[in-house]
Formats: structure tokens, sequence, C-alpha cells
């Protein structure tokens, strides 16, 4: 049993403080033995007694970033560009984070928040400290309570969900149920990176069930039209989260060991990947597979990995 460092920081981050989560993406250079957790945001302290009075106390700014493997365990500590609570933090194929939905004021529960937070912001978290927060396009629709995001294979995210009331209430409130989807569309879908984008993305491997096993080679064949000047061509493989109430459960990205790379004629590509080595660092089950040209992801296609 291992006991981490208290987060710096009054306030709470779990139910109903509603701050939100995320394990970094994993990464075969170090063999997936770095372990990194982030946490973001969240309420004040007393915010819950507060909005039952009516009173809405403002979120919090901090998030927390600590490497849960090996001994030297602490928490590095910055800020994002507004409170924020009631959100959703998900890995983009890039390995950056989106961090989408939520409030600025008050804490979950049914009418205890207020301030919709309208602008997503980008986390980028290989960049130096104070650099690594981007606002995004801000939204129309409030997504508080009971909303959630999600990635989808070609690259965009789904937004949905919306409801801080007891029942569906549509009419003289601050915040109606939401009934709305919305797509939210990364900047690296954008028509001018479409040269740049991997395609036609084929993998080949597995047994007679499909699956890949640990540690396996397989194959991907893609085409590529043009590659990324001084950057790397990579290979993620995410599992795509379970989401409520700000919990993004099961959700895990990782960057595959490519073996090799060999240009065939006409821009395609072909790829010998290694499977992740066990299921401490991949659960047995189905992952997004994607090509990334130097920050410019394919389409995605599922995989299996699991004993074969």
């Amino acid at each position: 049993i291992k006991t981490f460092p208290r987060i710096p920081g009054e306030g709470s981050r779990n139910y109903p403080g509603s701050g939100s989560s995320v394990m970094l993406p994993l990464d075969h250079r170090d063999n997936f033995q770095k372990v990194e957790v982030m946490v973001c945001g969240g309420s004040s302290i007393g915010a819950l007694e507060a909005a039952r009075k009516g009173r809405f106390l403002e979120g919090l700014r901090s998030c927390g970033r600590m490497v849960i493997t090996g001994n030297n365990n602490k928490w590095e500590m910055e800020y994002m560009p507004k409170p924020r609570l009631l959100h959703d933090m998900l890995i983009l194929p890039t390995g950056n984070i989106l961090i989408i939905n939520g409030a600025k004021h008050g804490c979950a529960g049914y009418e205890n928040a207020r301030n919709a937070s309208l602008e997503p912001y980008l986390y980028s978290p290989n960049k130096k400290l104070g650099k690594r927060f981007t606002m995004l396009k801000s939204t129309k629709i409030a997504r508080m309570y009971h909303s959630s995001a999600t990635l989808l294979s070609d690259g965009r995210v789904l937004v949905a969900g919306g409801n801080p009331h007891g029942r569906y209430i549509f009419h003289n409130v601050a915040y109606p149920t939401e009934l709305r989807l919305q797509a939210f569309v990364p900047h690296y879908m954008e028509s001018r990176y479409h040269n740049w984008r991997p395609s036609n993305m084929t993998i080949y491997g597995g047994g007679g069930r499909h699956a890949i096993g640990y540690g396996k080679e397989f194959r991907v064949e893609f085409f590529l039209e043009k590659r990324m000047q001084n950057n790397e061509v990579g290979f993620s493989a995410y599992a795509p989260p379970f989401t409520t109430h700000s919990f993004a459960m099961n959700q895990r990205m990782l960057k595959l060991r490519c073996k090799s790379l060999d240009r065939k004629g006409g821009g395609w590509v072909v790829a010998v990947l290694e499977a992740p080595p066990s299921p401490n660092v991949a659960p047995s089950g189905y992952y997004l597979l994607t090509v990334v040209n130097g920050g410019i992801p394919s389409m995605s296609q599922w995989v299996q990995f699991a004993h074969a």
C-alpha cells in the first residue's frame, strides 16, 4: 500500500466538488513504466452549503500533476485560465488533453452551479510550465451537471447532455435541460491538413479470434501523401472512456513501439508495430489505433489486445 502526498491547496475535487482527472499517455520508450496523473479544478470549501443558501462560490483553477510510479511522488501545480468544475478531460489522438464542459461557480447536484464554462481548454503536457493551456473557441450551449463527452474514431469529440434539475425542465430557468448533441472539431481536422493526414489504414495481425497477443508484432498499412518535416510518424492505442459526473472510467492511451516503417510505391506505407507487453499496461479489450503524422491524426480503427 502506497500513501501519496495530499494535493496542495484548499477545496474539494471529488463529488460534489467534481473536479476531473486523467492519466497522461503511457509510452513505449520507458516500457510504459512511468505513470502520471493529472487532477484539475473542483469546488471551494463550503460550496455545497453555500449553494443551498443561494450563494455560488468560485471554483478552483488549480491543477496538480504527479508521477505515481517510483519513489519521488510529489505534486507539480499549475493553473487553468479560469476556475472550473463539472468538466470532462479527454485524451486526444495527439496526446494533448481536451478540457470541456462544466461551470465556474458552485458545485455538483441539482441547482447547485452557475456561470457555465463555455470555452474548452487544450492542455499540452509536453510544453513548458506556464505555456501548456490554450483557450479554444467558445460554445453557445451550457454543459453543466449531467453532461458528458467522448472521443470519436474520426477525431471529433461528441458532447452531450446537461441537466442541473431534478426533472427535465426546458423553460424559465437559467440552464434548461439540454437534449442537443454537438461535435467539437479539433484544429487538426481542418482541410489545410488533409495532405498530411494518414488515410486508408488497414490492420493485419491476430489469430482466428482476430485479437493481437501481448508483446506480439502486427502490421499496419496506410496511405500518406506528405510526411511532416522534422516530425516522426507515431502510433497510439486509445481506450475510450465511460464518462459520468466528470469521471472518465477506463480511459488510457498508449504510444506504441514502431519496429519498422517502410514506404511502398504510390504513397503507401507499411509499419510493423509491437503490441503492449501485458494486461497490466493495457487491460484486455478494444482500442482505437491511430497513426499520427507530426500532430495530424488519421481516422482510427479498432484493434483488440488480449492473450492469444
